[in-house]
C-alpha cells in the first residue's frame, strides 16, 4: 500500500555508455598532458642540453642570481669567476665559486658582463 513495487533495469547500454562516462577523465588528462606536462619535459630538455654544451668562457647566471664567467667545466661541477679585482693580473683578486651543474640557469650571450 505504501511501498510500491521496485523493477530491477536491465545491464543494458554496453561499452559506448561507459566510454562517455570516462570521456570528461580523458579530456582532462589530454588537456593537462598539452598544458603543464609537455611543456616542462621540453624545458628540462632544453636545460639538459645547456648544461652539456656549456665551456670555458660562456657568462651565465646561476640560480641565487649570480652573474660570472666559466673558468672550469667538470662532469658535475662548474667553476665559476663572479669577480674581479680592477688591478688584478696573472689571476691573483679572482673571486671564483664552484657550482653544481644544475645551479646554472641560464646561458649569457658573450660580453654582458662587460655590458652590465
Amino acid at each position: 500500500m505504501l511501498i510500491s513495487t521496485a523493477y530491477a533495469q536491465a545491464a543494458g547500454g554496453g561499452t559506448t555508455e561507459q566510454l562517455f562516462g570516462f570521456m570528461p577523465i580523458i579530456l582532462m588528462f589530454i588537456v593537462l598532458w598539452f598544458l603543464m606536462i609537455r611543456p616542462q619535459m621540453k624545458r628540462a630538455k632544453e636545460h639538459k642540453t645547456m648544461l652539456a654544451a656549456l665551456k670555458k668562457g660562456d657568462e651565465v647566471i646561476t640560480n641565487g642570481g649570480l652573474i660570472g664567467k666559466v673558468t672550469k667545466v667538470g662532469e658535475a661541477y662548474v667553476t665559476v669567476e663572479v669577480a674581479r679585482l680592477s688591478d688584478a693580473k696573472s689571476g691573483e683578486g679572482v673571486v671564483e665559486m664552484q657550482f653544481q651543474k644544475a645551479a646554472v640557469q641560464t646561458l649569457l650571450p658573450n660580453g654582458t658582463i662587460k655590458a652590465i
